[in-house]
């Protein structure tokens, strides 16, 4: 029997009125029969009680149950309930049984979102503690215990305790009967530890389907573009060099060639390790290609260029004419720049070049175009195989091998992007941080964070500066937050201070990477507790700087690791919980584990097992005391 909660309203459970079953408490085998009266309410007494036909007057014990969620249910015990039997049952014992215990620790938000629409609410304030019951129970004289049949409690030590207290009740009839006499009292019940909460799981963010300053949206309205390609017709084409050359090899070689203000890259031989699809050119080809050693424009070949300051490619590539820097008017933003311009072949058409571009940016191909065989001519050109493949693939209907080409794209141009920040090629922009500085590009910065394409599109200094200082920060983190801007994954160093990295997250307004760093400070504590470091310290200052930055998350877990641990806590650092702020304070008092009812009722227990251990040592001591008329125990021979 015990008390059932659903939908519906409170209720008695029993499976069958009237039946039979066996127990064996004490070691003694018994059949009790389980009767139930219940009420209409918590303010209905019981009806009439007839004369003799009644099953309570012959009842061997009552057990008088209430809930636990309701105080007025246990008010009732007292002011009605316990009279009725007293008055119609006066020799029959009692025993008192609070039920519904699990709402204790349950979470009332969902308990009262299953019940029935019309139902009252369970308050917090509702929830009785143990010392009500036992409260009540003493004043009554009878034996209490707790039970909740959502977590299996104390069900079977009602019932055992019940018939010990049936058992007891008989002496004074059944006298001679041995194994009355050694009936034991209904026992104590030891109280019940709630299941220890789970911690919190991190709720990692599903990357944004699409952004409004993604790469294609770059490619159609070119902010901070540092290349332009001149076409016939005097049509340009804007670009960004690191975009272009860390999705194709040529413009990879194209762009180390040499930069402005003498400021050599790296060989062009590099770039060929970057693509093993690609065949290595020729040494013929090669040999006119020097770096230059001026400190100013780039020096053309003899002969070979129209325009002062150009350099020649005729030899170098199919398709490229000249290459120079020089001053361009900023297509946005409107101020002269100076950019890579690349004058290209009278051959290239504007609209299948920029689909090749787009495609470098993006790594999508528009399959309903009309000029898929220009687009694959210029693919070929600029020794972008992969696009021509996918053209090859849509043309023989075969579109559905294209998708294993675009991943391949995308993991390896991601490649070529974390080489290009570890090596600061192509940086167009230096971020100076405590400890030093960080080479970066603009046009990937915009293209992953808005707060980086505010600062680089608005009227701001650091929009047209070489240099933007970033103070409060150090090289690991923003490291680590331009790796994840350029690659989309977050991998940590062993450098990486992770509070360090919440602080600049919420700083440029990244929940993805907030929520990785997140994780990535859990797992940190939990390798370090694991490893029986001592990280209780550690938590609190989690927790107050998580808070203020806005780290919900773990500051959640923080919260939850300082409940299930508080009584360590405390002994340990008892001035910094004392000086916590009231909101973690009364956190801390609701969510507590092990909760202060278990404590308090825990030592009750304790207590009250102590003194009856003493009592029953009591009656042991004069029980072997007590001797027969006619016996003497024989004396000791030492």
């Amino acid at each position: 029997m015990g008390m059932g909660r659903g939908s519906g309203p409170l209720r008695l459970l029993c499976p069958c009125p009237g039946c039979s079953w066996w127990a064996s408490p004490c070691s003694r085998r018994c059949t009790w029969r389980l009767r139930v009266v219940p009420g209409q309410g918590c303010a209905d007494p019981l009806p009439p009680l007839p004369p003799p036909p009644l099953p309570g007057r012959r009842s061997d014990v009552v057990v008088l149950c209430f809930s636990l969620a309701n105080p007025n249910s246990l008010r009732h015990v007292k002011t009605m309930w316990y009279p009725e039997i007293k008055h119609f049952c006066p020799r029959t014992p009692i025993i008192l049984v609070g039920c519904q215990l699990d709402l204790r620790y349950a979470d009332l938000e969902a308990v009262n979102r299953a019940r029935r629409p019309l139902a009252k609410p369970i308050k917090p304030t509702d929830i009785l503690p143990p010392e009500r019951g036992h409260e009540v129970a003493k004043e009554l004289g009878v034996p209490y215990y707790e039970t909740s049949v959502v977590a299996q409690f104390g069900i079977k030590d009602v019932f055992d305790n019940a018939i010990r207290a049936a058992l007891i009740s008989r002496r004074h009839l059944q006298f001679w009967k041995s194994h009355l006499k050694k009936m034991q009292r209904p026992l104590l019940q030891a109280p019940f530890l709630p299941p220890k909460p789970p911690p919190p799981v991190i709720h990692i963010p599903d990357p944004p389907a699409s952004r409004s300053w993604g790469p294609a949206a770059l490619f159609c309205t070119p902010l901070c573009a540092d290349v332009v390609f001149q076409l016939q017709g005097g049509q340009q084409v804007f670009a960004h060099r690191v975009y272009l050359a860390t999705s194709c090899s040529k413009f990879y070689d194209l762009f180390t060639l040499e930069g402005p203000r003498g400021a050599a890259k790296e060989p062009a031989a590099r770039a060929r390790s970057l693509d093993g699809e690609r065949g290595a050119l020729g040494e013929g080809a090669r040999a006119p290609l020097r770096t230059s050693q001026s400190d100013d424009a780039l020096r053309p070949v003899v002969g070979d260029s129209t325009v002062p300051g150009a350099r020649d490619l005729s030899a170098w590539g199919r398709g490229f004419v000249s290459m120079r820097w020089e001053l361009v008017e900023d297509p946005v933003a409107g101020r002269e720049k100076r950019m890579t311009v690349v004058c290209m072949d009278r051959l290239v058409q504007a609209e299948p070049f920029r689909a090749v571009l787009e495609y470098l940016y993006t790594g999508r191909l528009d399959q309903a175009r009309g000029d898929l065989m220009q687009v694959a001519t210029i693919a070929e050109l600029l020794e972008v195989f992969d696009l021509r493949m996918m053209v090859a693939n849509v043309l023989n209907k075969e579109s559905f091998m294209n998708q294993e080409i675009t991943k391949a794209f995308h993991v390896r141009r991601a490649n070529r992007i974390k080489e290009c920040l570890g090596k600061g090629v192509f940086a167009d922009v230096v971020f100076r941080v405590d400890d030093g500085t960080v080479p970066a590009h603009k046009p990937l910065l915009i293209a992953g964070c808005d707060w980086m394409m505010a600062m680089f599109r608005g009227a701001f200094r650091e929009s047209y500066a070489a240099e933007v200082s970033l103070p409060g920060t150090n090289c690991a983190c923003l490291r680590a937050v331009l790796d994840f801007l350029y690659t989309g994954v977050f991998t940590p160093t062993p450098d990486l201070d992770a509070m360090e990295l919440l602080i600049l997250t919420n700083r440029l307004c990244l929940p993805r990477l907030q929520a990785l760093t997140e994780q990535y400070a859990v797992d940190e504590l939990l390798r370090a507790f694991m490893q029986q470091v001592e990280i209780d310290e550690q938590v609190i200052i989690y927790l107050e700087m998580t808070q203020f930055h806005n780290a919900r998350q773990l500051a959640a877990w923080c919260l939850h690791y300082i409940c299930t641990n508080y009584n360590s806590v405390c002994r340990r650092f008892p001035r910094e919980m004392k000086f916590m702020s009231p909101e973690n304070q009364a956190h801390f008092e609701r969510h507590r584990w092990p909760p202060v009812w278990y404590l308090k009722e825990e030592d009750l227990y304790l207590r009250s097992k102590k003194e009856r251990d003493r009592e029953e040592q009591l009656q042991r001591k004069q029980h072997t005391r007590s001797k027969w008329c006619f016996w003497r125990p024989s004396p000791h021979v030492s």
